[in-house]
């Protein structure tokens, strides 16, 4: 990743269209605690796995006053169809131009197989009832990171 946010800074503000219409904003989110995560590419293995896990534990979440959101750079009406098949309840962001996910440093060179390209790396971020980061998670694995990070916001005030 480059330019990745460090914990303490302020959560970049950011305006995007959303599944099912209408759009999201971190300011939606002012005064609550946020798990934002990123992922490469809707309807894939780990993506789906990564949503499927944090959809299964909204209510937990909930519990620990935080709300979730899932980020990528595929267009609404693919974000539509994966969480119209996995049954998602919570927001999906739609970043085509990238300029989000570059102000939190998750947009940059990956390298698959020998092949170099542009794309999403997967992480995640906590943002704290102020707008702070709280806590990072830079290089996801999908097993049992949900998990990980509800219990770093049940940890958090």
């Amino acid at each position: 990743m480059s330019n990745i946010l460090e914990i303490g800074a302020q959560a970049p503000a950011f305006h995007l269209p959303r599944d099912g219409g209408g759009e999201v904003s971190l300011a939606d989110y002012a005064g609550r605690k946020l798990a934002l995560y990123f992922y490469p590419k809707a309807s894939t293995p780990g993506c789906t796995q990564e949503a499927i896990a944090f959809n299964g534990l909204k209510a937990a979440f909930a519990e620990a006053d935080t709300q979730i959101l899932g980020i990528s750079a595929d267009p609404v009406k693919a974000q539509d169809k994966f969480r119209d098949k996995n049954e998602l309840t919570f927001p999906l962001g739609s970043d085509e131009t990238h300029e989000m996910l570059e102000a939190y440093g998750v947009w940059g060179e990956k390298n698959m197989y020998g092949r170099k390209f542009m794309g999403i790396t997967r992480a995640t971020f906590l943002i704290d009832r102020d707008g702070k980061i709280a806590r990072i998670w830079p290089k996801v694995k999908v097993a049992g990171h949900a998990e990980a990070v509800l219990e770093a916001a049940q940890e958090l005030a």
